[in-house]
């Protein structure tokens, strides 16, 4: 049988295969979408939105536990409050599965133009694929412009014993209906931070693994230090510069995991093990050789910088593609191919902000460089530091952890921002606004703010600005 012409193909049901299928069809384009596990991609099934619900439960918790901090009434052993696990995880599945059948509504019910296939597809020819159907048989389809949008799984380290301990990834941990007594979290960026915080605050034990000297690799030093310090005050614990090498369960049901570390050997123990030590792409199983589509040493699929590969019109978007894994950068790989097809305007990919967020407690945020990589990169640089406590609203409410840093250019322009503290992210995105419109910092510290929010602190972080670089 014949393959069936289609004007686009795309694979994966992700943030950027979502939104260009839409586009496309509403352009009167014919396209075929296969999704082979579940519609929406991670961030609505296993990332973004379930584990922020989930710590949107911790927190809550947190706040019933320490109540007593702002004299809000007593409330019996509020120091003693649980989790009811199974109904929290409940509360979560409910909210990815309104979101996955909005997503299937929009892409079916609202939009002609759209087939959707459930199944796996591989690459037979160049722009050829092949779709081995969920429920039997398979269908070969062809077109003109084919999107890559398949996305990433949990990357699993070589430790020896781990395959056999019954280890859990994040999507099995998020599923957890009865509360880990000790959890072991193998891993210190942000995911695994996120996790340990949430789990402490269910009212497990948690104990952070990370193989680095300091957490989260990318930020400075005093960044990572007052992040684990307020993580630290929970009662989580860390083991830094520790390489994982063996990890076991006996019969009573508990795990061992053995680590090198600087000051020795350590032998952990626990209930149950997270690995939360990066990601790796979702491209071996997509016959990329038969197509000629070249990928780098970890099966990233390499692009340009307006995210085609290099067999002519097939795209790689989202967290296939090499480069920092966020949806909202998955989100923009959708525009940049929209514009570029759709209304002929032209934009890099690798030119845009990059801010992101890590949602622990305080939140970190970050937009632009850090005050390392300014350095690294020999850029000139002045930069100020402001403890959260001086901001009036944190006064107010007791949320003090955490300072803000500033990066400014010998313009008087940001260079960058990371903020460790409350409402982090939305501070960072007024940062990134001034950024993009090429503001001076002048106007940011001139600028009526209404009393007393956060944002009133951007009046006063630029005070103390001193040359940095030295």
């Amino acid at each position: 049988m014949p393959a069936t012409i289609f004007d686009a193909i795309i694979i994966g049901s992700g943030q950027a295969g979502n939104p260009l299928a839409t586009a496309l069809a509403d352009a009167g384009r014919r396209v075929a979408l296969i999704e082979e596990n579940l519609l929406g991609g991670s961030c609505i099934n296993y990332g973004c939105s379930p584990t922020k619900a989930l710590i949107a439960t911790a927190e809550r918790l947190h706040h019933l536990r320490t109540a007593a901090a702002v004299a809000a009434p007593t409330m019996p052993r509020a120091n003693h409050l649980s989790v009811d696990l199974a109904a929290a995880v409940a509360r979560k599945d409910g909210i990815v599965q309104t979101m996955r059948a909005g997503v299937r509504d929009n892409l079916t019910h609202k939009h002609d133009n759209i087939t959707l296939l459930a199944g796996h597809a591989a690459f037979t020819a160049p722009r050829t694929l092949r779709v081995a159907l969920a429920d039997g048989g398979s269908q070969d389809l062809t077109a003109s412009l084919i999107f890559i949008n398949t996305g990433t799984r949990a990357a699993i380290p070589d430790v020896a014993g781990l395959a056999d301990s019954g280890y859990l990834t994040t999507t099995q941990l998020l599923d957890v209906k009865e509360l880990p007594e000790h959890l072991l979290i193998l891993g210190g960026g942000y995911i695994g931070l996120e996790f340990s915080q949430m789990f402490r605050r269910f009212g497990s034990r948690v104990t952070v693994i990370e193989s680095g000297k300091q957490l989260l690799d990318r930020e400075d030093d005093d960044v990572c230090q007052g992040l684990q310090a307020a993580l630290s005050a929970e009662g989580i614990e860390f083991v830094l510069d520790a390489r994982a090498h063996r990890v076991s369960r006996g019969e009573n049901g508990q795990l061992t995991l053995l680590a090198h570390t600087s000051t020795g050997e350590r032998r952990l123990r626990g209930t149950h093990l997270l690995v939360a030590t990066g990601r790796r792409p979702n491209s071996d199983q997509l016959g990329l050789g038969f197509a000629g589509i070249r990928t780098d040493d970890e099966g990233y699929i390499l692009v340009n910088d307006k995210l085609q590969t290099n067999v002519r019109g097939v795209y790689a978007l989202g967290d296939i593609h090499p480069g920092p894994q966020f949806t909202h950068l998955s989100y923009d790989d959708y525009r940049v191919v929209r514009d570029a097809l759709l209304h002929g305007r032209r934009r890099s990919a690798r030119q845009r902000p990059l801010p992101y967020c890590v949602f622990t407690d305080p939140p970190l945020a970050r937009i632009g460089l850090s005050e390392g990589q300014a350095r690294e990169q020999q850029v000139p640089y002045r930069v100020a530091t402001m403890p959260v406590r001086t901001i009036g609203r944190a006064q107010h409410t007791g949320e003090s952890q955490g300072f803000w840093k500033v990066l400014v250019g010998d313009d008087d322009r940001l260079l960058g921002a990371t903020l460790l503290g409350p409402e982090a992210g939305e501070i960072m995105a007024i940062i990134e606004v001034a950024m993009a419109g090429r503001l001076k910092y002048q106007q940011l510290q001139d600028m009526v703010f209404a009393h007393p929010t956060w944002a009133e602190g951007l009046n006063n972080v630029f005070r103390d600005l001193r040359r940095g670089g030295k």
